[in-house]
């Protein structure tokens, strides 16, 4: 059985997003297909007349930094294209310097066969609540490109335009996202490590080769000048809803006092309180997820806190 017809390999962005628009819903974006093709065979995707591969596009596989504007004060940010693949994020030596909680989560992926050609990209556009890369991401308050042609009517080839969006923003829930089939995803970017800033992740997972997690969590907390309190911090959970999860309540409590291991064990009550766990069949129950969150909490965060004592090299 085929499960599609034609096979491009545009150039550009826009040219990607103008398939997209010919073929309409008989088009669909492939960059690793270490999801999509397995959907397919499955049964999970119906077959389609052409896929539309974005690898070939000009920036989607890179990763550098950037500053907004020219200015000397503005933001720096770790840039990495939808197509970078998981591989390429665990050896970036940027990404280890700036975001350990994405090499760490993105490391664990498969092996080393899927992280060889698995995209970031790919992760999160599949819309998982438990997709490692996501959680690492997330943690990192990391932003997202999205990228939309505009209907130029039948005689025009419309208008490209480029979007920065928070990461959630494009979530709309289990394996389902809110792009339109005149939009992708071209890019996702995070800030620079700053002094006192540090960012770790880690997972529970089953040993008989279930491809997801039991649980996954990454945070990034910063230190103040003294380093014994969190002015900021962020803690994503997944699965812990029908979207990559935010614990905001327990971020809170993380800024309100020192850091102790009396701090710590509120943070987890948060957590858990605010989670909305479920019990997985083939994974694991909500009662023993509850418990994860726990563990994870406690390995998670007195790293994050470890690397935000060590100055960033650069």
């Amino acid at each position: 059985m085929s499960f599609w017809q034609q096979y491009h390999t545009p150039a550009t962005v826009a040219d990607a997003l103008g398939l997209l628009r010919h073929y309409g819903e008989q088009a669909q974006l492939i960059a690793g297909g270490t999801d999509l093709i397995l959907d397919m065979q499955n049964g999970a995707h119906t077959p389609v007349t052409a896929l539309v591969d974005v690898t070939q596009i000009e920036g989607l596989a890179t990763i550098q930094r950037e500053r907004d504007g020219e200015a000397e004060g503005g933001e720096e940010w770790i840039v990495l294209g939808a197509a970078v693949t998981h591989t390429q994020i665990e050896r970036s030596l940027l990404i280890q310097e700036h975001g350990a909680a994405l090499v760490e989560s993105c490391s664990v992926v498969g092996g080393p066969q899927v992280r060889n050609v698995a995209t970031i990209g790919g992760n999160v556009a599949h819309a998982l609540p438990a997709a490692d890369g996501t959680i690492g991401l997330l943690a990192l308050n990391a932003q997202v490109e999205v990228c939309t042609l505009s209907d130029g009517g039948e005689m025009a080839e419309g208008v490209l335009t480029r979007e920065w969006q928070p990461l959630l923003s494009i979530f709309a829930g289990p394996g389902r996202n809110n792009l339109g089939g005149n939009q992708l995803l071209s890019a996702f970017r995070f800030q620079t490590r700053r002094a006192n800033q540090g960012s770790a992740f880690d997972r529970i997972m089953r040993p008989q080769g279930v491809a997801l997690p039991i649980l996954g969590l990454a945070a990034s907390v910063t230190l103040d000048e003294t380093l014994n309190q969190m002015v900021e911090a962020t803690i994503a959970i997944g699965p812990a809803g029908p979207i990559p999860f935010r614990a905001a309540s327990a971020e809170a409590i993380l800024t309100r006092a020192p850091y102790s291991d009396k701090l710590l064990e509120a943070v987890i009550d948060a957590a858990q309180s605010q989670a909305q766990l479920r019990t997985s069949r083939h994974r694991a129950s909500q009662e023993y997820r509850h418990e994860m969150i726990a563990v994870l909490l406690r390995r998670v965060l007195p790293r994050a806190v470890a690397r935000a004592e060590t100055p960033p090299a650069s």
